[in-house]
């Protein structure tokens, strides 16, 4: 039987979340003291403990206790409970190795949620019952059919951080339990998602991808719920949403914190009920579905700022896994390499000559901002470039991989002195520094910029940046 600890000063907190997870089938004990939680630790050993973070001990608080929990205990769990939430506080306590950090007061589903995801965690720590992942014994690239209908490869990596990576989703992809996937842009948020669901039990029935970062407020509703035949101008027949089209089966909703707050209370409903209401309908529709859902933002401090419903969040986060940027993935870069480079080839219906040392030498030496994608791209372009079977040198490789990177500028096609090419070059520049700054997160970008994503998109397109 898993055991818990609640330790708060207020026993009517206590006394609720021992009822709540009894009543689950955990094993509870609960203190109003930290230096008396501290004594039944020695005593007893806990999977997971809830803790107040203004406890009223005077020389002992939740961050400290935190800390000499970990000393004591350092396969346990801990969550710490506040009723005033800080960033800076959050990021430092996730810093000393706590679970999570959650603002009171929780309901049971909230707190049942909590301690699941926190055995689920440990289970993918303790590797309990997973066979080792050899990526040598399975096909290197996974190829699915992304959203906007192109074949799309996801590379097993064989470094020590991608079989942690493969552990999560093979240990995941059998539940229903709904998954938040993070990452950086182009680290390949939607493949781990199709990864999930190709292990799962629904693998024989839809998967639905939906970009919400590319739906406005107005359009949300309808993309997701669907809409009735003249529910609104412009609707001038039925149409099915994406909860309706992945009955069965599962819905991948990538960069959810794009979505407006009242589109997040409106899927927080769908959620609990799983029942949907189309626009401009009357009747409740029942869907089977699994969420899957990705951001290249920490949700959590999305949270805390106010920008993404609390209640949605623990909702959908029975499990999170972090997709690893593609520079602390070094010693898979070989891999990735060879792997894109057959997949060039295969695309472009002719072999491609050997990859010279220096080109080695600074993929090796670059950051890779761009992550996965990023490489993807630098690949196609320097087997487009090269000669059949000649070897490909820095030459073909674009200019922010050389190792003297020069100043990256648009070109002045009518003289320094024309007003509207120096604003375009300093517009130029500033989109690049704040893109470079947020490590190319366009939603981040945007926001820094005081615009919104769909004008960040034009002018990219416009400036010919590529991304």
């Amino acid at each position: 039987m898993k055991t818990i600890l609640i330790v708060d000063d207020e026993i009517h907190i206590c006394t609720l979340l021992t009822t709540i997870l009894t009543k689950e089938g955990y094993k509870v004990d609960h203190s109003v003291s930290g230096s008396i939680a501290l004594k039944m630790l020695k005593e007893n050993s806990y999977d997971v403990i809830f803790c107040d973070y203004r406890l009223k001990d005077k020389e002992i608080d939740g961050s400290i206790l935190s800390l000499r929990i970990r000393e004591m205990s350092p396969a346990t769990s801990i969550i710490v409970m506040t009723g005033y939430p800080d960033v800076r506080v959050a990021i430092q306590l996730i810093k000393q190795g706590i679970h999570d950090y959650v603002v009171k007061p929780l309901n049971a589903a909230q707190a049942i949620l909590l301690v699941q995801k926190a055995l689920l965690h440990q289970a993918v720590l303790a590797k309990e019952q997973l066979p080792p992942v050899n990526p040598l014994t399975v096909n290197p690239v996974s190829t699915y059919v992304s959203r906007r209908g192109q074949l799309s490869q996801f590379v097993y990596g064989m470094g020590n951080t991608s079989k942690e990576l493969h552990t999560q989703i093979k240990l995941i992809a059998p539940t229903d339990y709904s998954v938040i996937i993070l990452g950086e842009t182009g680290t390949g948020k939607e493949s781990v998602a199709h990864l999930i669901h190709s292990q799962s039990k629904r693998k024989d029935k839809p998967l639905v991808a939906i970009d919400c970062g590319s739906l406005s407020p107005e359009l949300a509703s309808s993309e997701l719920f669907g809409h009735e035949k003249g529910a609104f101008t412009g609707a001038i027949q039925s149409k099915v949403g994406a909860f309706q089209e992945a009955h069965g089966g599962t819905l991948f909703l990538d960069e959810i914190g794009n979505l407006s707050y009242e589109v997040q209370t409106a899927l927080l409903r769908t959620i609990q009920e799983r029942v949907i209401r189309p626009v401009g309908s009357t009747k409740e529709i029942h869907v089977d579905i699994r969420i899957i859902v990705a951001s290249n933002e920490d949700l959590q401090r999305a949270v805390l700022q106010g920008r993404f419903r609390d209640d949605l969040y623990y909702r959908l986060n029975e499990f999170t896994i972090n997709v690893p940027p593609l520079r602390e993935r070094k010693e898979d870069l070989p891999l990735f390499v060879t792997t894109f480079k057959q997949v060039v080839e295969d695309e472009l219906g002719r072999e491609c000559g050997p990859l010279s040392d220096d080109i080695l030498a600074a993929f090796s030496n670059y950051s890779w901002p761009g992550n996965i994608r990023e490489l993807k791209n630098v690949m196609r372009r320097i087997c487009l470039l090269s000669s059949d079977k000649d070897p490909i040198t820095s030459e073909h490789l674009p200019e922010e991989l050389h190792p003297a990177p020069r100043e990256l500028a648009v070109p002045v096609i009518a003289g320094e002195a024309n007003l509207k090419n120096v604003t375009r070059q300093a517009e130029y520049q500033k989109i690049l520094d704040v893109l470079q700054q947020v490590r190319f997160n366009k939603s981040q970008a945007a926001r820094l910029m005081n615009i919104d994503r769909k004008t960040l998109y034009n002018k990219l397109h416009t400036l010919n940046i590529l991304l």
